[in-house]
């Protein structure tokens, strides 16, 4: 093989990528989409929105976590295995330059495209009088009465301020009320008032007029301090440490330990600092004196300090041609073809999904096809006097959830029902613990997983019982039970009769309230015992094939891949000639096109309208057998090693061509949202290059609209 001499080599560049880098890397694929001309304007801004929130969770828990082992001498970043000190100034850097894209973005694209769609954003130095006029008497009705401005001295020290909140810190000029030069003040602003005001027409000319709720208590400040002189007013937030810590192995009673945790999360430890950027120095100096900060833990940013909150803007301005079309996902027909007529002709009564699965496996693509006969399924369940038993993993439902609902009449009904509730989910913890408390009321047996690994799979499992036995109905998942993220989540769902996925799922769940082993599994792989190394077993048995001169080849679609151990074992898949594309949509340590390790292996990452989540492993088998997989589990260390994940085949042969073209083959066609990963880190966009434009998503909502 030629080795291009020019070309990048181990030399050039460690073997793998750090993490969280290439986290922040698909923060700045996402804010790219808030730049494309061919995205509708609002949906740009609601991308825009999107990098924020990603950047506030990359603080929270990212770079905390990496805080949190500063102090470990030991400890190294996997698997790269930087000391982590240097990885929080590398982030760090590589964060400023994301967030100073962020405001560029929205200062200089979108707030002049917006304003020629006539949605304005008014500075103070624009309003007119009449702006002012109504603008006063709003912060004295609805701001002024509900705002608490703490002056700052030995009995008012400096106050809590939660996590991610509103402030403000104040300079006074003059005599308090009790003739004290006091100097300094901070303003806390509540969560329940809005960040984002819109002007109704007697305030203002235009039809889509907003003001910052920074700039209204900017032009009224004073008023919160009379007597004194207000001579300067600057807009703060600080960023805090949200991970919980939880000693599973002493605490009894897990759902009363992580209650006490949370009420303290607002309150961790600060990681950054948000201030404007036009605030003083020695200002500047005191709030990370307070928060214990460093210079490379300061953002100083031109406009306001949180960007999300820009997200409520497409609903208030009532402009759906500047949004995406909407999209009605298909229905599932439950209906038989009318092959035959019954006696006198009664009309056919509708198939249920227990009788439909019974015939054949029913493959679910979301958000293409609707949600809801997961949810039927359930309520089918619940009322079915046949139905002995439902067991579900539950990691995020949502409030208002349709699945509690038949999970508590089932109960209700007689039904032996087992829910796996995940309290731990990353701030869905307070409604998990809501949910279980509802369930447990309603008779259910709740479990809550297994000490030290997060319960992560996506499991339906129904006992029904049919003549003289009883059967197992399955519904196994790559994305969560939760109504909403069903709409914008890519994810496949299967149904099946399976008898072999059946008994494999009931030894799971048995594993999982009863704590004992779940061995012999037929042909689910499970984390953490059998999914890490059946997945290398296959890797390494493609590169067998392709010693051997068999074609050989990998397909394998992920939201993040990061576990050392498989990432090496392709590495030896690549050397051995295999031909291996990668679907990462967001962090990959995998490097891929060094010679002599990865010119075999390309990474592609797609980022469009839907959010990709679904997780699908492709393996050729060569000359007549292969495999293909769904899990709920991506190649990261946590999923693979610290978790309970299941993989499950595709064995339907119509499943199986359904998974491989629409979750696989397709995606490697898009040349509208394809991002290639480039041997030092990057990612540069695929484009048609005069070819016809092709979007994974746009095909599938078509097809699926036909």
């Amino acid at each position: 093989m030629h080795i291009d001499e020019t070309a990048p080599s181990l030399e050039t560049y460690p073997k793998y990528i750090n993490r969280e880098r290439s986290l922040l890397e698909f923060n700045r694929r996402v804010l790219a989409q808030a730049k494309n001309p061919d995205i509708p304007l609002l949906e740009r801004l609601k991308f825009l929105c999107i990098s924020c929130t990603n950047m506030d969770e990359f603080f929270e828990v990212r770079l905390a976590s990496l805080h949190e082992l500063e102090n470990d001498p030991a400890a190294r970043t996997n698997p790269d295995g930087m000391v982590p000190q240097e990885a929080v100034h590398m982030l760090n850097d590589v964060a400023h330059e994301v967030v100073e894209d962020q405001y560029h973005t929205l200062n200089n694209v979108l707030i002049p495209e917006l304003e020629k769609e006539n949605i304005r954003f008014l500075r103070r130095n624009h309003w007119t009088e009449q702006h002012k006029e109504w603008i006063r008497n709003y912060f004295i009705d609805s701001l002024h009465p509900v705002l608490s401005p703490m002056g700052l001295d030995p009995s008012h020290p400096f106050p809590k301020v939660l996590n991610k909140s509103l402030n403000f810190i104040v300079s006074l000029e003059g005599k308090d009320a009790f003739g004290r030069s006091n100097g300094l003040a901070i303003v806390q602003v509540p969560r329940s008032l809005p960040r984002l005001i819109k002007l109704p027409s007697e305030a203002t000319d235009g039809e889509n007029d907003f003001v910052f709720l920074s700039s209204v208590l900017h032009a009224n400040v004073a008023t919160l301090f009379p007597g004194m002189t207000v001579t300067g007013c600057y807009q703060f937030r600080v960023t805090r440490n949200t991970n919980l810590f939880i000693d599973e192995e002493e605490v009894e009673d897990i759902m009363r330990a992580l209650k006490g945790e949370l009420s303290g999360r607002q309150y961790g430890g600060a990681i950054r600092l948000e201030v404007a950027d036009n605030c003083p120095r020695h200002m500047v100096d005191y709030l990370l004196d307070q928060f214990q900060l460093d210079e490379e833990d300061l953002y100083q940013v031109n406009g306001p300090v949180n960007l999300h909150r820009l997200n409520a803007v497409p609903d208030m301005v009532g402009r759906p041609d500047l949004l995406f079309t909407p999209y009605s996902p298909k229905q599932l027909n439950q209906q038989k073809p009318n092959k035959s007529f019954r006696l006198f002709h009664r009309k056919k009564e509708p198939e249920t999904l227990f009788e439909r699965i019974h015939r054949k496996d029913l493959l679910l693509h979301h958000p293409y096809d609707a949600f809801t006969p997961v949810i039927d399924f359930l309520k089918q369940a619940a009322s079915d006097p046949d139905v002995l038993a439902i067991r579900m993993t539950l990691y995020r439902t949502g409030e208002d959830s349709a699945i509690i609902d038949a999970l508590e009449k089932a109960a209700r009904n007689g039904k032996e029902v087992t829910a796996v509730i995940e309290l731990r989910a990353r701030f869905d913890e307070d409604t998990n613990i809501i949910q279980a408390t509802r369930l447990q009321d309603a008779g259910v047996h709740v479990v809550y997983g297994v000490v030290g690994y997060k319960t992560h799979a996506k499991m339906i499992l129904i006992v029904r019982r049919e003549g003289d036995k009883l059967r197992h109905y399955t519904h196994l998942g790559t994305g969560n039970y939760h109504h909403i993220t069903t709409r914008f989540y890519t994810d496949f769902g299967l149904f099946t009769a399976n008898p072999k996925i059946g008994r494999d799922a009931s030894k799971i769940f048995q594993q999982l309230t009863s704590l004992g082993e779940s061995k012999g599994l037929e042909v689910l792989l499970q984390s953490p015992f059998t999914l890490q190394t059946g997945m290398i077993e296959r890797i390494r048995r493609e590169a067998e094939h392709a010693s051997q001169g068999k074609s050989a080849r990998i397909i394998a679609k992920m939201n993040g891949l990061q576990e050392k151990g498989i990432i090496d074992a392709l590495y030896e898949a690549s050397q051995a000639g295999v031909k291996i594309d990668l679907i990462v949509r967001g962090m990959c340590s995998l490097r891929p096109g060094l010679p002599g390790l990865s010119e075999n292996i390309t990474v592609t990452s797609i980022v469009g309208r839907f959010l990709e989540h679904h997780r699908v492993y492709y393996f050729e088998n060569s000359p007549a057998h292969p495999e293909l997989y769904c899990s709920s589990a991506d190649w990261m260390g946590r999923n693979l090693l610290s978790r309970v994940e299941t993989c499950f085949p595709i064995l339907d042969p119509d499943c199986f061509q359904q998974v491989y073209t629409e979750g696989l083959a397709i995606y490697l066609e898009d040349n509208c949202n394809a991002w290639i990963l480039q041997a030092d880190g990057s990612y540069v966009q695929r484009t048609p290059e005069g070819s016809v434009p092709f979007s994974a998503q746009q095909a599938l909502i078509e097809k699926y609209s036909q």
